[in-house]
């Protein structure tokens, strides 16, 4: 009689098992500067000293007998410059944020001492003398503004970003940019006081400010200056300004000359231009002072169309950059601050290249990292270096 066999239970046999696959390290995104945005600036600092060089060149009542004049402190300037903008990259932003009253301070300090003791210059009161060197507080002025703006939306919010603000909020960023631009109103530096409310307008926008209260200061504004020229608070020479660029030919020899001489030089450069340091115009001194608020002249003279759009471009790849770095910040401080340094630096190229074009009156504002000038430079190149500052801390969060 057999006997039931018992199943054989058979080893389970398992997978063997293969070695994962190596996987290749991912790299860390290491937070860097916005290369785009200094190729954009170094290639306007060499056309601008360039142009400046051959505005000069031939000026004997400006450089005497030393034709490199103008080219030798422009380039001083520019390395000042590259050392204040290192300097504001190297300073972490929230470093920034604690500087910021002082600078707004030293800011208010400066426009004070103009009104004291400051140089008067074709009309406008805007300079003091340091040492040898002329400088004008208004021009940092605006960054002062702009990160002050800024600062004040980061504390009302708790530095995180939100997409709009209140209308304390606004009352306040107001507060902050209205004591400067009265200041500036009583040197009276027009130019320089239409590029600050622009500015302002700007940051209130860029900030999240309700509609009605942008309209509504917009509105304001124009109130404001059609009073101040019927009530006769400009000088004969502002409103003889704004009626020469109404109409060039009511004084082609006096306030229309300028606007009349830009347009005949950059008429002459055509498509190609005539060469640089072969300008009719700019060569033989027509244009007056085409080294600093006509320097744009001597680009649609000698560059031609090409090369004054070469300028125009740059520029605009300068304002994109700084848009770039607002709209990648979550931080209040950070997004507010690039986007009302855009704003700057837009409507002031917007305004130089307009006068040079007869499109805007002529206010006298310098061409941004082009013009001939110590503290327009300065100024530019330390906004410069708080936008990287804030694209390295951006950079820096993304890489965490």
């Amino acid at each position: 009689m057999r006997t039931a066999s018992r199943p054989v239970s058979r080893p389970v046999t398992r997978p063997l098992n293969r070695p994962t696959p190596l996987r290749r390290p991912t790299r860390t995104r290491v937070p860097g500067l916005d290369w785009v945005l200094v190729g954009a600036v170094v290639a306007l600092l060499v056309v601008g000293t360039l142009l400046v060089w051959s505005a000069t060149a031939t000026r004997e009542a400006l450089v005497g007998d030393d034709s490199t004049a103008y080219l030798r402190r422009h380039l001083v300037n520019i390395a000042l410059g590259v050392v204040l903008m290192v300097v504001a990259v190297a300073t972490d932003q929230r470093w920034l944020r604690i500087l910021a009253p002082l600078v707004y301070v030293v800011s208010i300090i400066g426009l004070v001492l103009v009104l004291i003791m400051g140089s008067t210059i074709n009309g406008s009161r805007s300079w003091v003398q340091v040492g040898g060197m002329s400088v004008q507080p208004a021009e940092f002025a605006k960054l002062a503004v702009v990160i002050g703006m800024a600062l004040i939306v980061a504390e009302r919010t708790g530095g995180v970003w939100r997409r709009s603000i209140g209308g304390r909020e606004v009352v306040a960023m107001l507060a902050v940019a209205g004591l400067p631009a009265l200041l500036i109103l009583a040197q009276p530096d027009l130019g320089t006081m239409l590029v600050l409310t622009a500015t302002v307008l700007g940051v209130l926008a860029v900030a999240g400010a309700p509609r009605p209260w942008l309209a509504g200061l917009l509105g304001a504004g124009v109130l404001v200056s059609v009073g101040a020229v019927a009530a006769g608070l400009l000088k004969p020479y502002q409103v003889d300004r704004f009626l020469a660029f109404t109409n060039p030919d009511l004084d082609p020899r006096g306030a229309g000359y300028n606007v009349e001489q830009a347009r005949i030089a950059i008429g002459n450069g055509g498509l190609t231009g005539q060469g640089l340091f072969n300008g009719s115009q700019t060569q033989s001194g027509f244009v007056p002072e085409q080294q600093t608020d006509f320097i744009f002249t001597v680009a649609g003279e000698e560059l031609g169309l090409i090369g004054a759009g070469l300028v125009v471009a740059l520029l605009c790849v300068v304002v994109w950059r700084a848009l770039r770095i607002s709209a990648g910040s979550d931080d209040a401080f950070g997004r507010v601050a690039a986007g009302g340094i855009a704003c700057w630096f837009g409507f002031q190229a917007f305004q130089n290249v307009g006068m040079c074009l007869g499109i805007m009156p002529v206010t006298g504002v310098p061409l941004p990292f082009v013009s001939y000038g110590g503290s327009s430079l300065f100024a530019g190149m330390l906004a410069v270096g708080v936008l990287q500052s804030i694209h390295l801390r951006n950079g820096a969060r993304g890489a965490a």
